[in-house]
């Protein structure tokens, strides 16, 4: 005897019903016990009684059913050959609800610091510095200023050659002295080179004495002794010989030196070259 193709989940459902009808149900654990005696004997399956209810050969889908609590005490089971009872599946349980979140406990309140002893009458109050100290002040530290750039170096002005060039070019009016310079004198004799050398010496020294007033540096006749005091010029006198120790030095006097104490030269000429000494001579 062979029921209609069943799916999967009906054969499923089909086995579950099964497992629990024969587990729970008396009178089903002994209509199977007969059908699996007489498929051993291999005799015929035992047909149902007359009036009993048609198999149910098709089962309607559901969910897999929850696990049941066991039953009471199983009930005598039926008269031989009477069907097996199909009993409805009871509905799965709802699962139990989540437990509620348990509420934190409130954080206990410290308690209130006890106030120090007030400090009994006539005490001296205690110092500043003794109170606790607020909170500092960050303060932000200025930049220190940044030092000047230092100024560019002037570069020292070029001399000017003005006031030489006029002085040569008085002495060259005067005493001949730039051509006397400029001469060759070793073709001439002494006589020659005496008798111009007092022409140009004459000249010179007019000039000098027009446009300069001189004055010694040692007013002493030369040869004469000396003394060099501390804290001397250097520049107006200068040390030959043997010179060891510090000032006073003592020593003769080889040259008394010169000194201008005025300088009266004669004004430039406006539009002239500056460097003209003495001009060219044409004879015609």
């Amino acid at each position: 005897m062979q029921g209609p193709d069943l799916s999967p989940i009906q054969r499923l459902v089909l086995a579950f019903y099964a497992f629990f009808a024969i587990l729970f149900q008396a009178d089903v654990a002994a209509a199977f016990y007969r059908v699996r005696e007489a498929r051993r004997a291999g005799a015929p399956l035992p047909e149902p009684a007359p009036g009993t209810p048609p198999r149910v050969t098709e089962l309607p889908s559901a969910p897999p059913p929850a696990p049941v609590a066991p039953a009471p005490a199983a009930a005598p089971g039926p008269a031989a050959g009477a069907p097996p009872q199909v009993k409805a599946v009871p509905p799965p349980a709802k699962p139990a609800e989540a437990p509620k979140p348990v509420e934190p406990a409130k954080a206990v309140e410290a308690p209130k610091p006890v106030e120090a002893a007030k400090p009994a009458e006539g005490a001296k109050a205690a110092p500043e510095a003794a109170k606790p100290a607020a909170a500092a002040v960050v303060k932000a530290i200025p930049e220190p200023p940044r030092p000047a750039a230092a100024p560019a170096p002037v570069a020292p002005a070029a001399p000017d050659p003005r006031g030489a060039l006029q002085l040569l070019a008085v002495l060259q009016r005067e005493g001949r002295l730039v051509d006397f310079i400029e001469e060759d004198l070793a073709g001439f004799p002494d006589a020659s080179i005496g008798a111009a050398a007092r022409t140009v010496h004459a000249g010179c020294k007019r000039a000098i004495e027009e446009y300069f007033r001189l004055e010694p540096v040692f007013r002493e006749q030369e040869g004469a002794r000396v003394t060099v005091a501390p804290g001397f010029d250097p520049s107006a006198i200068r040390l030959t010989g043997n010179v060891v120790g510090a000032p006073p030095f003592k020593g003769a006097l080889r040259h008394h030196g010169w000194r201008a104490r005025e300088v009266r030269l004669p004004p430039a000429k406006d539009g002239g070259d500056p460097t003209l000494v003495a001009p060219a001579e044409v004879e015609l």
